[in-house]
């Protein structure tokens, strides 16, 4: 009997604006050799690196999201921070700026099922594409990882090839921008927890 692979930290952005169409997310495409969710549709982000324990942020970690981050978590939140916005930049060539953990909202987290031959616990990060510098087209500095780039209505990104848990997590940023506006800030967060076999969910 082949074991799980050990459960990595990573971090990912959903990066949301607003426009005609009304409320949009930035998604790309994994590649078709991707050891990992092959050719879905996807949020910028991926692992915690070593160099994401090193890096300073801009400010200090309010206190209510630091405490949503650690909670039973063996990884910093400056760690995660940090990875959320590495990954943006590395895979989109868009910039947030300095590492400033007031521009994001803790939004999500799950944890990939046993039986997959990659596993990661993800938190998922909100960030607005107000907050950006430069040009929110520009994708050109990207590192190819993400092919097809582009924004996407939220009806539209439902439509894509896109993991179980995007579809989840498109559903609850739907909801909140139609009862709250774009401009909302979560008031908890979703938890999918499949760490063992025995799958939990709650809000954090």
């Amino acid at each position: 009997m082949v074991s799980d692979p050990p459960i990595r930290d990573a971090a990912s952005i959903i990066l949301l604006r607003d426009s005609s169409k009304g409320a949009q997310v930035l998604m790309g495409q994994r590649g078709t050799s991707a050891a990992f969710m092959p050719q879905k549709f996807v949020f910028p982000g991926g692992a915690v690196d070593a160099v994401d324990h090193d890096t300073p942020l801009a400010h200090v970690i309010p206190d209510a999201l630091a405490e949503r981050l650690g909670h039973d978590s063996a990884c910093s939140p400056e760690a995660l921070i940090n990875a959320a916005f590495r990954e943006l930049y590395e895979e989109t060539g868009l910039s947030l700026g300095p590492h400033d953990p007031r521009q994001v909202d803790f939004f999500f987290r799950a944890v990939t099922p046993t039986g997959r031959p990659r596993r990661f616990d993800a938190r998922f990060f909100l960030a607005r594409a107000d907050d950006l510098r430069g040009v929110a087209q520009d994708f050109t500095k990207g590192d190819g990882e993400l092919s097809h780039l582009t924004w996407l209505d939220l009806a539209e990104a439902q439509r894509l090839d896109i993991p179980f848990i995007t579809h989840v997590i498109l559903a609850e940023l739907s909801q909140a921008v139609a009862r709250h506006g774009y401009g909302f800030r979560p008031e908890a967060v979703a938890f999918f927890d499949n760490r063992t076999e025995i799958s939990r969910f709650y809000w954090l």
